[in-house]
C-alpha cells in the first residue's frame, strides 16, 4: 500500500510538499494557475490529532499558528482548511 506521500509524488511529482507525521489530515490539492500544487490539511484534524498525541487544545492552537500555518517553506508549502 503506497502511502501519501508517495501517491500524491506519483501524481504531482515529488516537489510537493507534506508536513511529516500529518498524512492522516490531508484533504487534497489545491491547484492555481500560474502556481505549484499543493498540498491542503484539514485544520480540525491536525488540532484533533495533536490533542490526541497528549497536547492540550491551547497547546495545539499555538503549535498550529506558530509552526504550521505560520511556516513558510516556498511556493509549495502547504495550506490549510477550516470547515465551516
Amino acid at each position: 500500500m503506497k502511502t501519501t506521500k508517495e501517491e500524491l509524488a506519483e501524481q504531482y511529482g515529488d516537489d510537493i510538499l507534506l508536513m511529516d507525521g500529518f498524512d492522516d489530515c490531508v484533504v487534497g490539492v489545491v491547484e492555481q494557475f500560474g502556481r505549484p500544487p499543493i498540498v491542503c490539511y484539514d485544520r480540525d484534524k491536525l488540532i484533533r490529532l495533536m490533542v490526541d498525541d497528549g497536547m492540550t487544545e491551547e497547546e495545539a492552537e499555538e503549535f498550529f499558528e506558530f509552526n504550521q500555518l505560520g511556516a513558510w517553506a516556498g511556493e509549495r508549502t502547504p495550506c490549510f482548511l477550516t470547515n465551516l
